[in-house]
C-alpha cells in the first residue's frame, strides 16, 4: 500500500512539474521572440547615410528598440520568478522527502533487528510445529508470509524515494543554473537599455530643436496616406459595381462573387490569424490604428495598414491565393498592387516594380513585386492594408504571430 502511495506521489510531482514547465517554457518561446526582435530591429532598421536628415527616423528606431527590450527584460523577470517558485517547491519536497527517507530506513532497521530476534529464538518451523491445530499453523503461515511481503514492499519504499530525491536534487540544480543565467542575461539587458536611453536623450534634444519641421512633415505623409487610402476604396467600388453589372444584378455595395470566388472567400476566413507575412523577412514598424506618434507629443497617427521593416531589396509576397485587381502608380513614381481574395482585398504598397498583371491569379507566398529602399534612411519598408469590401480591416488579426 505505501509503495503505491509513493508511485502516486512521484506520478503528481512529474505533473505539477510538466504544468510549471509549460509555463516557462511559453516564458521562454516570448524571450527568444523578443530577443530574435531585437536583431531584427539592429538589421533590417539603423540605416540611415545621411545622419542630420534622418535623426526623426532613427530616434523612432530607437525608442521602439527600447520599447521590444524593455518587454524582453520583464518576461526575463517573469521567467527568473517561475524559477524561484520551482526552486522553493522543489527544496520543500526534498526536505519532505529527506524526513520521509528516514522514517523509511529507521522503520525498516527495526523490522530487520526484530526479525533476526525472532530467528535467534525459534525458527519458522518451529513457530509453525508449535500450532495448537491446523487452522492456526495455516494462520501462523500466512503471517509470516505477509512479514516477508511487508520487509520487501518497505525495501522498494526506500528505492522509490531515493529515486525520487535525487531527481528532485538532480531537478534542483538544473534550475539553479538556469536562473542564475537568467540574472546575468537581466543584467546584461539593463545594462543596453541604460546606453540605448542616453542615446535616445540625445536625439531627442535634436528632434525638439526642429520639431515643427519634423511635425509638417508627419501631417505631409499623413495626408498622403488619406489620399491613397481613398483612391483605393474607389477602385474597390469601381471592382464590386462591374461585378454586380456581369451577374446582371442589383446595385450593391459588396461583390456579387462566382461560386469559385465565394469559396476563395470562405477559404480566405477559415486562415484567420494564420495567414503567412507579406514579407519573407521583416518587423513591424508601424501598427494598425489610431496612436500616438513614439517620439513627438501631442501628434497622432492614423494608420490603416502596418508597416513591415524588411530587407534591401525584399520582395512583397501574397499573403492568400488571390487575382490581381489592379496596379497604380502612386508618388514618387512607387507602385501599389491590390489582390482580390474573394471579397477581400489585400492592399501591397511602396513597392519599386511589380512582377505581377491585373487578371493574373496568384498563390500564397508568391511575389508580387521588389519593395522600395528609401535612400535618405536606408530603410525598405513595405506598407500594408487589407479589406472586406471597402471596409478596412486590421491586418494584425489575420496574420499570424503579427499581434
Amino acid at each position: 500500500m505505501q509503495f503505491r502511495v509513493i508511485v502516486f506521489i512521484f506520478v503528481s510531482f512529474l505533473i505539477s512539474f510538466s504544468s510549471h514547465a509549460q509555463t516557462q517554457k511559453q516564458l521562454e518561446n516570448k524571450r527568444k521572440q523578443l530577443q530574435k526582435e531585437i536583431k531584427e530591429i539592429n538589421s533590417l532598421l539603423f540605416k540611415s547615410k545621411k545622419e542630420a536628415e534622418t535623426v526623426l527616423s532613427d530616434l523612432d528606431d530607437l525608442t521602439q528598440k527600447i520599447n521590444v527590450r524593455s518587454q524582453l527584460i520583464n518576461t526575463i523577470d517573469q521567467e527568473a520568478k517561475v524559477l524561484s517558485n520551482e526552486i522553493a517547491k522543489n527544496e520543500r519536497k526534498i526536505a519532505s522527502q529527506e524526513k520521509k527517507l528516514d522514517i523509511l530506513k529507521k522503520e525498516y532497521a527495526d523490522m530487520v533487528v526484530k526479525s533476526y530476534k525472532s530467528k535467534n529464538k525459534q525458527s519458522k518451523l518451529l513457530f509453525l510445529l508449535s500450532s495448537e491445530n491446523f487452522t492456526q499453523a495455516y494462520k501462523r503461515l500466512q503471517y509470516i508470509k505477509q512479514y516477508a511481503t511487508y520487509r520487501k514492499e518497505q525495501g522498494e519504499d526506500i528505492k522509490a524515494t531515493t529515486v525520487h530525491l535525487r531527481a528532485l536534487t538532480d531537478s534542483l540544480q538544473i534550475k539553479e543554473d538556469e536562473k542564475q543565467l537568467l540574472i546575468a542575461l537581466h543584467l546584461k539587458e539593463k545594462e543596453s537599455v541604460s546606453r540605448e536611453k542616453i542615446s535616445q536623450e540625445k536625439l531627442v534634444t535634436k528632434v525638439k530643436a526642429k520639431e515643427q519641421k519634423y511635425v509638417s512633415q508627419i501631417k505631409r505623409k499623413q495626408k498622403e496616406e488619406r489620399k491613397i487610402d481613398r483612391k483605393i476604396q474607389r477602385l474597390i467600388l469601381e471592382a464590386i459595381a462591374k461585378s454586380n453589372k456581369k451577374s446582371g444584378g442589383k446595385k450593391s455595395s459588396s461583390f456579387k462573387l462566382t461560386p469559385e470566388a465565394a469559396k476563395l472567400g470562405k477559404s480566405f476566413i477559415a486562415n484567420k490569424g494564420k495567414l503567412p507575412w507579406p514579407t519573407k523577412k521583416g518587423t513591424v514598424i508601424r501598427k494598425y490604428g489610431k496612436q500616438k506618434h513614439p517620439t513627438l507629443a501631442g501628434i497622432t497617427i492614423q494608420s490603416n495598414g502596418v508597416h513591415v521593416a524588411t530587407e534591401e531589396k525584399a520582395k512583397a509576397r501574397a499573403i492568400f491565393n488571390g487575382t490581381v485587381l489592379s496596379i497604380q502608380l502612386l508618388p514618387g513614381r512607387k507602385k501599389m498592387v491590390l489582390v482580390q481574395h474573394g471579397n477581400y482585398i489585400t492592399a501591397y504598397k511602396n513597392l519599386d516594380n511589380v512582377l505581377v498583371k491585373k487578371g493574373e491569379k496568384i498563390n500564397t507566398k508568391q511575389n508580387i513585386g521588389t519593395i522600395h529602399t528609401d535612400t535618405t534612411t536606408g530603410k525598405t519598408v513595405l506598407a500594408f492594408s487589407l479589406f472586406k469590401e471597402t471596409q478596412i480591416q486590421n491586418p494584425e488579426m489575420w496574420i499570424g504571430k503579427m499581434l
